[in-house]
């Protein structure tokens, strides 16, 4: 199963890098390593890999940010995450980012092993459509261009980058920590604003929406439907 197989590991610690490209290596995986997201994403820029190792505390961007900005762009490659930080709420909210498995630090590399070729035999998750429909409205995620009855609506950055997120995953409650990314606002304020701004633009009545709903405690969901380009 691992035969040409290959992993990317993101991870500050040279020393953890080291000992896991030997063990996958020793067991049949071709290894790439990255010291932040910064060189993970030159790295991705010109190899294909099958999983990506992604540690949550990095210099700079973290883990569940940059797993956030991936799967919003996407990206078909699966991710198991590492984090030191055992809690069930830190569990929760990393695979609320939408990454394939998480894994706590210690861990045993057999373990680690187990998961990865579990992760692996699930196959890579479909390639999210390039064009969604939602009512009169069609977002290109190849562009960032939303159209209402073929006509261009105008979007800031936030709000093209809260559609890619929310198109990833049509008809799927994405909570507000997913949807936070970049902004960085743990209280989901920042969040809500551009919800109140985007629905501006996509519904009939922005209080009572069709599009992009809220489900109670939880987040948001765009009922969409791909469509062809």
């Amino acid at each position: 199963m691992s035969e040409n197989q290959h992993i990317l590991i993101v991870d500050d610690d040279s020393r953890l890098r080291g000992l896991l490209r030997r063990f996958l290596g020793d067991n049949g995986f071709r290894v790439s390593e990255a010291a932040d997201t910064t060189e993970a994403e030159r790295r991705l820029s010109g190899i294909e890999f099958d999983l990506i190792i992604l540690d949550v505390m990095l210099p700079g961007e973290d883990g569940r940010q940059f797993a956030i900005r991936l799967l919003g762009t996407g990206r078909q490659v699966p991710i198991l995450m590492l984090t030191a930080l055992g809690d069930a709420e830190d569990r929760i909210s990393g695979l609320e980012t939408g990454v394939d498995d998480y894994l706590t630090k210690p861990f045993e590399p057999k373990e680690l092993l187990l998961r990865i070729r579990s992760v692996l035999r699930r196959g890579i998750r479909p390639r999210a459509a390039s064009v969604l429909s939602f009512g009169a409205f069609r977002f290109d995620r190849s562009t960032n261009r939303l159209t209402c009855d073929s006509r261009p609506v105008r979007l800031t950055s936030g709000e093209a980058q809260l559609l890619q997120t929310l198109t990833a995953r049509p008809g799927e409650t994405v909570s507000r920590e997913a949807l936070v990314g970049d902004e960085g606002d743990p209280s989901g304020r920042a969040i809500d604003v551009q919800v109140t701004r985007l629905r501006r633009k996509l519904e009939d009545d922005p209080r009572q929406p069709e599009h992009l709903q809220t489900v109670r405690g939880e987040g948001y969901v765009l009922w969409a439907t791909a469509t062809d380009a």
